[in-house]
């Protein structure tokens, strides 16, 4: 009398039989809606960085707050520059300071908050205190009181609103750490005699991806529009550069005669924002 042993349909387990569902994972209409906007913004920001249709800095006076038409898509300016080079130009310059302070936040309050979630103490204690202290206070006015003291210009307002966003990312980051240290794959890694370091950085940071990565976008969000504030008010991105806040405020004077010349880059901050946004909310989703 022969066993037979029945082996199992390995085909059968992906789809979703023997007991065990495997739905594949279907993005919602927001991912999809949130991809294909981020996409388009970051088709025409690379665009912007290659070529545009004018020089940004041209004058025509007699294209003076000229309407939209084939020879000038979105218009022109008061000065009779192409709003919609100036568009590209502004969406580039957005985009490098938003870039440059999420990147500074990040690492700077991932350091702090991987180091004081997983050794606490003294040094948590002494850290997150002042971590409170700066965090109490809006981002943009610590990044006003900054640009006031070490003057106007894009890499000032990138330092200023780099150091701005550190106390968000360290507490996320924290609370992660605080989570993970006491997992049971961590101890068994102490016991081995793994690194600290080690430990950190290769086996509780992966795991904090998914929060960070949200966290990443909207602080990405935070700093197009920090940074098109900090522009209107005259104290971010300086002339003859292009920038959408700066653009927004000299539209002011003409939204009636000349409206496009502030639908256009006010239009082009919310669409940045709202495309990281729609992602950001499917991750949180995950």
């Amino acid at each position: 009398m022969k066993l037979k042993f029945h082996h199992p349909d390995l085909s059968a387990c992906r789809s979703g039989r023997m007991g065990v569902s495997m739905k594949k994972k279907k993005h919602s209409p927001n991912f999809i809606l949130g991809l294909g906007i981020t996409g388009v913004m970051l088709l025409l920001i690379l665009i912007g960085f290659i070529h545009t249709p004018y020089d940004i800095t041209k004058m025509d006076s007699t294209a003076k707050l000229a309407a939209p038409s084939p020879a000038h898509l979105m218009g022109c300016d008061n000065f009779g520059r192409d709003i919609f080079s100036r568009v590209l130009k502004g969406m580039g310059n957005t985009f490098v300071i938003a870039t440059a302070t999420v990147a500074i936040g990040t690492v700077s309050g991932v350091i702090i908050g991987a180091f004081t979630g997983y050794f606490g103490g003294w040094l948590d204690e002494v850290l997150m205190r002042v971590n409170d202290v700066v965090f109490a206070f809006p981002s943009i006015l610590l990044a006003l009181v900054f640009v006031s003291i070490f003057g106007t210009g894009k890499y000032n307002v990138i330092a200023a609103l780099g150091i701005a966003f550190i106390p968000s990312f360290a507490r996320i980051v924290r609370g992660e750490f605080i989570k993970y240290r006491e997992m049971d794959y961590v101890k068994s890694a102490r016991l081995a005699g793994v690194p600290e370091l080690r430990i950190i950085f290769v086996h509780i940071l992966p795991n904090t991806m998914p929060v960070l990565i949200s966290s990443v976008m909207i602080g990405f969000n935070n700093a197009v529009l920090a940074e098109a504030g900090m522009s209107y008010l005259g104290i971010g991105v300086q002339p003859p550069n292009a920038s959408l806040g700066s653009m927004l405020s000299e539209s002011q004077t003409y939204l009636f005669s000349a409206p496009w010349y502030a639908v256009f880059p006010g239009l082009m901050i919310i669409l940045m924002v709202l495309g990281l946004s729609l992602l950001a909310d499917q991750g949180r989703k995950v």
